[in-house]
């Protein structure tokens, strides 16, 4: 085998030829049959390929013919490199013993998410990249899936920014009157770099050491300089890497826009929830890491999760168009309470609440009390705003459990459009 320029038939340029034995290493880890020595050394040429603009060549057929091909590729739902099979009428197959004629196998379990799926703190460092021999690949996150769909597996980045988010409390909004300040942009920020300089990312390195909330700070490359330096006296067993929470209007495949500052390319697609059959505009929290990029190219960003928020007044995330209307709705409601003498505080659960039936995570637990008579009274307030029979069968199963946190209050998108919203939750507060 070999690898050949990007773009080619592999016929009358410059081939390099493979090792023999990380051929056979690539072969056992492409059949699934590999140890993880034949992985790690399978994922570090498909990954320095890919970024060296090469193809890998075949020689299942003779050496004086067109070889099959095979391209270096990311799936980034599952945080991982694998070898695709470059097929079409022009090019030749490969032979049909040979080991490449079939897709790649994989030997992980599958864990696809679906809306019962728990959603869990991530555990251990706050780290998405993995040290790999030489340096030179990421290994894939233990819990990473890797079965060639493209169903909603979650990137450990999108729960680490979910982890970030809960210890700032953004997510959780307090009464009219408790609020110190008018929300803002840069409230909101600060809150994030506060809850940063609490967690760690390696042994005895904060995560606030490396930890940016402005674009400017990859584009003057000062965060690279601070990775450099921190990379000194970073733990072994933890590979150096920095992160970056941005605010985005919207995000364009491997482009993440940012106001006030020119837009970063991410090596990687931009993942987010926004997909085809929910799609929700932005505004985007952004969280982006940056670390070591093989083949001399230093750092650089290499993966971004772009979570949806309320506004940019407000980093609460929202998973759906209609929850974002809604919460919409429970901001009004909560003015026109306080107005009546009724405290209202809300929040947006990240996590999953465990009960006596199992975990559940209602879209919204509501807090109110009677500045006059003292009185409290706790809502769960569900936004239906599908209505496919997967979607209802899952809220079947999960809305009896979120009885047990308190009365639960359904409201559907007709409710938004006619305005009904605010008396609905002042009927079922009651107070």
């Amino acid at each position: 085998m070999w690898l050949i320029d990007r773009d080619t038939t592999g016929v009358g340029g410059r081939r390099i030829p493979l090792p023999p034995p990380l051929r056979e290493a690539l072969v056992r880890w492409y059949v699934g049959e590999g140890s993880r020595g034949d992985e790690e050394a399978g994922i570090t040429l498909v990954q320095n390929a890919r970024i060296g603009a090469k193809w890998i060549a075949c020689d299942c057929r003779a050496a004086e013919d067109a070889p099959p091909i095979l391209t270096p590729a990311f799936l980034s739902e599952a945080e991982t490199y694998y070898l695709r099979r470059l097929t079409s009428t022009k090019r030749p197959e490969h032979r049909e013993e040979c080991p490449f004629f079939r897709d790649q196998v994989t030997h992980r379990i599958t864990e696809i998410r679906s809306r019962e799926t728990p959603a869990d703190p991530p555990s251990g460092f706050f780290e998405v990249l993995r040290p790999a021999p030489e340096k030179l690949a990421q290994r894939p996150d233990e819990a990473a899936s890797d079965d060639r769909t493209r169903h909603a597996s979650v990137p450990r980045l999108a729960r680490l920014l979910w982890r970030l988010i809960d210890a700032a409390g953004t997510n959780r909004i307090p009464p009219s009157q408790h609020e110190p300040e008018p929300a803002s942009i840069k409230r909101e920020f600060e809150a994030l770099g506060r809850a940063a300089a609490k967690i760690e990312i390696a042994p005895g390195i904060q995560l606030g050491r490396a930890f940016w909330t402005h674009a400017n700070a990859l584009h003057s490359r000062r965060a690279y300089a601070m990775l450099r330096q921190l990379a000194k006296s970073w733990p072994s067993g933890h590979a150096p890497q920095g992160f970056l929470v941005l605010f985005s209007p919207h995000i364009r495949g491997h482009i993440v826009d940012v106001p006030g500052a020119e837009p970063i390319q991410v090596a990687n697609r931009v993942q987010s929830p926004s997909v085809r059959g929910n799609l929700i505009k932005g505004p985007f929290l952004v969280m982006i890491v940056a670390g070591e990029y093989p083949e001399a190219h230093g750092y650089a960003p290499l993966r971004a999760y772009a979570q949806p928020i309320f506004s940019g007044h407000r980093f609460i995330p929202v998973d759906s168009e209609f929850e974002r209307s809604v919460l919409r709705e429970l901001f009004k409601a909560r003015r026109q309470l306080d107005k009546a003498g009724v405290d209202l505080a809300i929040e947006k659960p990240i996590f999953d609440r465990l009960t006596s039936q199992g975990s559940c995570r209602p879209d919204f637990l509501l807090e109110a009390r009677s500045r006059v008579t003292g009185e409290i009274k706790q809502l769960v307030v569900e936004a239906m705003g599908f209505s496919d029979e997967e979607y209802l069968a899952s809220k079947t199963t999960t809305h009896p459990r979120m009885r047990l946190l308190g009365p639960l209050l359904t409201i559907q998108p007709s409710d938004v459009e006619g305005d009904r919203v605010c008396d609905q939750l002042a009927s079922a507060l009651d107070i």
